[in-house]
This record gives structure tokens, sequence and C-alpha cells, in this order.
């Protein structure tokens, strides 16, 4: 367990012990959440990346069985060196 000492505003601190938000599970959870949206907004930006780069060429189910089995056989050729 690690401690976390946080410096806030007066009326914040106040307020927030009032709300019940400076308990350890509550400060935990609220961090927790944070993280989440954070996590969100990341995978929508690199989501968002991927579709505005039209660069990309389409790949039919096909190809990409055979890309797929092109890596394992690489793989497992280094697996043997």
């Amino acid at each position: 367990m690690t401690t976390v000492q946080i410096e806030l505003p007066d009326e914040l601190a106040q307020k927030a012990e009032q709300a019940g938000l400076l308990s350890p599970a509550v400060l935990g959870e609220l961090i927790r959440e944070k993280l989440r949206a954070q996590s969100l907004q990341e995978l929508l930006r690199a989501a968002e990346s991927i579709a505005d780069n039209n660069d990309l060429p389409y790949m039919s189910p096909e190809e990409v069985a055979e890309e797929i089995t092109a890596m394992r056989a690489e793989r497992r050729a280094a697996v043997k060196s």
C-alpha cells in the first residue's frame, strides 16, 4: 500500500471531506475511473487516427489469413533457430 499526500485549497478540502470523497476507498475509485476514462480517450484517438489514414490498403479475409500464416511460420522458424 502506498501513502499519498495531496495539498488542496482549504475550501475544496472541506467540501470534499463533507461529501465523503477523501476516504481511501473513494479516492481509489475516483482514480480508477479517471484512468479508465484516459484509456478510453487514448483508444478513441488511436481509432480516429487509423480511420483518418486513408492510405491503408484494404485486405481481404484471405489476405489477412495469409499474413497470419506467414507470421506464425516466421515465429516457428525463429524458435527452432
